[in-house]
């Protein structure tokens, strides 16, 4: 094991094991469902660079202990920065620096997503060559409910998505089982679970990274999908009917339209929960997923790195430590929003948390291919000038 063998549990929340050519990632805070922490970010990223520049890595494989494959960040550890300014700010860049090196990782990836697998958690599974999930996989983005925003690449996969699929899934936080998710692409492969550690076995019993290989071996164990009837994958023309509309407010308005036409049952519930939202969070959202079809990964990255630290500095609102108070901390489910509704949220306001930051402050995004694992946040500006503050301090 990479890591070696370490007695406190919270310094092995990640295990990299080194098997012949083959890499294995383990998230390991099966009671905190593997959500992402800092500590989490830092162990991931340094396992990745380090083993896309060994040539003897040829194989990564991610996966998660307990029932989840990852619930997305720690939520907690936000709520807990709340009065601290920027607490989450170094936590947040590593987070959407690593996201962009998944996405263009250059060794061959399998995640293997068993269970829970939602929000910041999905994208260390959805960019991945290979994604294999289970009947136990629950995929969502529920962020815009607790007055967040579809992140960690989020804007830039769900903008992709066939039709208005992509609006639907960020504005809702619907979930999505395992044989949707490859049916909508967001995965490769279905494997029932109780064939997965088999599958596992396999993968590092192959001792390489070569694609059709793995691809083959994957196969063995996949089965094909057929989507249960009442699937919200088959409510995609009211879905384009619904979520192409041009704010949300019109979206909602069409979706209560569709809602009372006969067999549209599926509709009410998804309608409370959009209704519930927050309408700050609802807005941003779909803003920022309609200019991810614009953007490239890069763009969108940096953009949801504006929107993140905004949110967290509540500039315009501070739904999002709301929303998680009502969630996770007392769990009353009894946010209270500011502002209250859709019409009380200025357009200008939400402009602002899109305004891009000083070139410097901005997320720093390699673009040379050679330069590739540039752009950490040790040698950045927010870095720096922390690194400045402590100085005069100490010579104070």
């Amino acid at each position: 094991m990479a890591q070696g063998v370490v007695k406190n549990p919270d310094e092995q929340v990640v295990l990299g094991e080194e098997i012949g050519n083959v890499r294995l990632v383990t998230l390991n805070r099966p009671r905190q469902l593997n959500v992402i922490s800092s500590k989490v970010v830092s162990l991931l990223a340094e396992y990745l660079e380090k083993w896309e520049k060994d040539d003897q890595a040829k194989l990564v494989i991610v996966k998660g202990v307990g029932r989840a494959f990852s619930a997305g960040g720690d939520l907690k550890m936000f709520y807990d920065g709340r009065n601290s300014k920027d607490s989450c700010l170094e936590v947040v860049y590593r987070m959407y620096w690593l996201c962009h090196h998944i996405h263009t990782y250059k060794k061959t990836q399998v995640a293997l997503a068993h269970g829970i697998t939602m929000g910041g958690g999905a994208s260390l599974m959805v960019p991945l060559k290979f994604s294999v999930v289970t009947e136990k996989t629950v995929f969502s983005t529920p962020e815009a409910s607790i007055g967040f925003h579809t992140d960690c690449g989020f804007s830039f996969i769900h903008s992709r998505l066939p039709g208005h699929l992509g609006e639907f899934l960020a504005l809702t936080g619907a979930r999505l089982n395992g044989k949707e998710l490859v049916a909508a692409g967001l995965a490769t492969h279905f494997v029932p679970s109780e064939k997965l550690p088999e599958l596992e076995k396999r993968l590092i019993g192959l001792n390489t990274g070569d694609e059709i290989a793995v691809k083959s071996a994957i196969e063995e164990f996949s089965e094909d999908v057929q989507l249960d009837g009442q699937s919200v994958l088959n409510k995609q023309s009211i879905i384009d009917e619904c979520f192409s509309k041009e704010t949300v407010a019109e979206i909602i308005k069409s979706f209560e339209a569709e809602a009372g036409k006969e067999g549209n049952g599926w509709i009410g519930p998804v309608l409370k929960g959009l209704k519930k939202s927050s309408p700050t969070g609802l807005k941003i959202t779909l803003r920022s997923v309609r200019e991810g079809r614009e953007q490239a990964l890069a763009e969108c990255l940096k953009k949801e790195f504006r929107l993140t630290i905004n949110i967290l500095r509540a500039i315009i609102s501070a739904d999002i430590y709301e929303g998680i108070r009502a969630l996770t901390i007392e769990k009353d489910n009894a946010p209270k929003w500011d502002p209250p509704t859709l019409d009380k949220v200025d357009d200008d306001k939400v402009d602002l948390v899109f305004q891009p930051f000083g070139e410097d402050l901005e997320l720093q995004i390699p673009e040379n291919e050679n330069c590739r694992w540039d752009g950490k946040y040790e040698n950045s500006a927010y870095a720096t000038s922390q690194e400045l503050v402590l100085q005069q301090s100490s010579d104070g």
